[in-house]
């Protein structure tokens, strides 16, 4: 009777030892690791890092969110489309960012009110020329944002505007006393106030915005704040990716009392003047395109690093209100609507960016991509009734679980994606809990021809089931079309194996992969 039990107890015994040697030699020999310090949370990762642009500019608006009121083909709520309001709010949107951009410091307000067809017409100098005829103005933005379910972010006209001309723009957005404004408002058709919160006070007011000195722009953001009134978080037109004297001077010139966020603006360009193609590209101008993603780490934390000597207690925040990757208009568009495709490479984009806004929560409070429809780095593009969402969309998409979770500290031990002698990090991370303690890991690979063996140690917490979604496709040049709309999707995910605090898991090349651990 006693052998065979002690052979069992041998034969569990030596497969217990195999099982502990087996982990332990992935975990050496392992590639990737990225740990997680799940007993150290961080900050709240404010939802409103996932927020979206949306400008006057090429088919953003028109025929992208609003098709008018009259429209009998394309099935739509007040003008705008009922597809584009599904597909956000799935994405959650948090927030979204009007009228500019460049567009801003030209956008009149009182032009956007009343009667439409008593509306005066507006010539967009920025973006191709064309004339608007205002039909979209104030009230349906701020009604397009109750229906998303998202908070609204005006930016005021500061290069060609008035102080007044804000000012009354804030009492008519927000204001529910009797008052000139506020009267306009009612006499529109809106009782109520939208209570907007999020304001900006011009935008790139270096450039477009008025090719201000930042001294004189911070006068005239004092000034400006003075007399807007409200409850309202006032954002400052902030610097170009590694202008770090605007961020200093502003930081030195403002009182913290004054202003609640401070703007940053960073595109993933390869040449101003030779920027590629969005589908026809190199594995090289891939390359390039993610150097300059990736630099968002270090504008990231330079412009931080200055915003805490002037504010330790993180009361101001860094608000990153334009990003994404530009490229090349496609072939045969206007030139001055900046529509681009949106690949693979646009995905790793995402992926990555979120990750660093995620990991730093603590001063990166509010984001917006640029820009949601048929613009730029776009979730959404249309073509009349039909609709698409891009790689990008789908990014977002499954990083929602994010959206005020609680940080979880991470660091990355990773691997080169190697090209041509230059080196980048191949695996990018980021970590959160939600309230309902279940764990959220989304991983990037940029590596576009190379798997990666990927090993997450979790630290200080324990977990029996884990879930994941995958996004990838064969090709970085991959995309979604009119034609075959759902040729990149996520897809469930199951490449990993655990045991006890420890995954191990095959990332494909130009993948991302967000995983449930509960």
């Amino acid at each position: 009777m006693k052998r065979p039990y002690s052979f069992t107890m041998n034969f569990c015994n030596s497969s217990l030892l195999l099982a502990v040697f087996l982990l332990l030699n992935m975990i050496a020999f392992s590639q990737d690791v990225i740990t997680v310090r799940a007993g150290s949370p961080g900050a709240v990762i404010n939802k409103n890092i996932y927020g979206h642009f949306s400008e006057h500019l090429g088919h953003c608006i028109y025929n992208g969110f609003y098709v008018g009121d009259t429209n009998k083909t394309i099935p739509n709520t007040a003008g705008v489309r009922n597809d584009v309001i599904a597909a956000l709010r799935k994405l959650k949107i948090p927030l979204l960012r009007w009228p500019g951009g460049c567009f801003a410091d030209t956008y009149h307000w009182k032009d956007g009110i009343g009667p439409k067809d008593k509306r005066p017409t507006i010539v967009n100098k920025w973006w191709g020329g064309v004339t608007e005829d205002n039909s979209f103005g104030t009230h349906d933005f701020l009604n397009m944002c109750e229906e998303l379910g998202a908070e609204p972010y005006l930016c005021g006209n500061v290069g060609s505007g008035t102080v007044q001309e804000l000012a009354d723009w804030v009492q008519y957005t927000t204001f529910d006393g009797k008052s000139p404004m506020s009267d306009l408002r009612r006499a529109n058709g809106r009782e109520k106030p939208w209570n907007v919160k999020y304001w900006g006070i011009g935008n790139e007011a270096w450039g477009c915005g008025g090719n201000m000195r930042p001294e004189y722009y911070a006068d005239n953001f004092r000034k400006y704040v003075n007399f807007m009134g409200g409850n309202v978080f006032r954002i400052a037109s902030g610097a170009s990716s590694s202008d770090y004297q605007w961020t200093e001077t502003l930081m030195k010139n403002i009182p913290t009392y004054l202003i609640d966020g401070i703007g940053m603006h960073h595109y993933a360009v390869i040449d101003w003047d030779h920027k590629s193609s969005a589908t026809n590209f190199t594995e090289q101008q891939y390359f390039t395109t993610m150097q300059r993603a990736l630099l968002m780490e270090e504008y990231v934390t330079k412009h931080s690093a200055i915003m805490d000597k002037y504010d330790s207690a993180k009361k101001v925040a860094l608000v990153v209100d334009e990003w994404g990757g530009w490229y090349d208009v496609e072939p045969g568009t206007n030139p001055g609507f900046l529509f681009q495709q949106n690949t693979m490479r646009d995905a790793m984009i995402a992926g990555v960016t979120l990750n660093i806004f995620n990991n730093h929560c603590d001063r990166v409070r509010m984001a917006n991509l640029a820009q949601t429809i048929n613009v730029l780095q776009a979730v959404i593009l249309t073509d009349k009734e039909k609709i698409i969402l891009t790689p990008t969309y789908h990014v977002m998409e499954m990083y929602n679980v994010h959206q005020d979770a609680t940080l979880l500290p991470v660091s990355v031990k990773t691997t080169d994606y190697t090209l041509n002698n230059e080196k980048l990090p191949a695996i990018s991370a980021s970590a959160s809990k939600d309230k309902n303690g279940a764990m959220h890991i989304s991983v990037v690979n940029i590596d576009a021809e190379k798997k990666q063996d990927v090993t997450i140690n979790v630290e200080g917490a324990t977990f029996k089931t884990i879930t994941g979604r995958l996004l990838s496709s064969p090709k970085i040049q991959d995309h979604n079309t009119f034609d075959n709309p759902e040729k990149v999707k996520p897809s469930s995910f199951t490449g990993f194996r655990y045991t006890g605090n420890s995954v191990s898991m095959q990332l494909p090349p130009a993948s991302v992969v967000v995983l449930e651990v509960k």
